[in-house]
């Protein structure tokens, strides 16, 4: 009888081993799998704007490639939107003065007011809603996009300012000019 119960128990525990080598060659591919993700979306995709705080984070080197706002900004503060941010591959920021509904009309926008901002990163938008202080443009492929720019457009660069793009929407009530 010993010999049967012996049996029995070292049968079932080669079972219980068996099913567990399966699981654990069937949970790889799932690890695999988050962590190609992860190396997709490496750090934040966009930030929510609401106060100064999350501001000067979202246009910071910790911020993201999009800055949403959610409400009228005034600072005191000389803006810097950093370089570094992609968007799907590609080197891309926006500052989106704006919010949108599911069919992404917009249904509202935002004025933010500071001294001034300088864009750094390539490819940066300025889309819909108005920037109250001067703009300086120290990278390639800057967008006026359905936006105001109460104050000046300075370009750090001739080809800077080449290779920017106003859209007939678009406002800039001081001087467009290279410095």
């Amino acid at each position: 009888m010993v010999k049967w119960n012996k049996l029995l128990l070292i049968t079932a525990s080669m079972g219980l081993l068996a099913a567990c080598d399966n699981a654990a060659e069937t949970e790889e591919p799932a690890e695999e799998v988050e962590e190609t993700e992860a190396e997709v979306t490496t750090g934040a995709t966009q930030v929510r704007v609401n106060d100064e705080d999350t501001l000067l984070e979202g246009l910071s080197s910790d911020g993201a490639w999009i800055v949403i706002f959610e409400d009228d900004i005034t600072t005191d503060e000389d803006l810097v939107m950093v370089e570094g941010f992609e968007n799907k591959g590609e080197t891309e920021r926006k500052l989106a003065l704006y919010a949108q509904d599911a069919d992404r009309n917009v249904t509202e926008t935002f004025t933010l007011t500071a001294p001034s901002i300088t864009i750094q990163n390539e490819n940066t938008r300025l889309q819909n809603g108005t920037f109250v202080g001067d703009v300086y443009v120290e990278a390639n492929g800057f967008k006026l996009v359905g936006g105001t720019i109460d104050g000046d457009l300075i370009f750090a660069s001739e080809e800077f300012e080449a290779s920017s793009e106003i859209d007939e929407n678009s406002e800039v009530t001081g001087e467009i000019k290279v410095d």
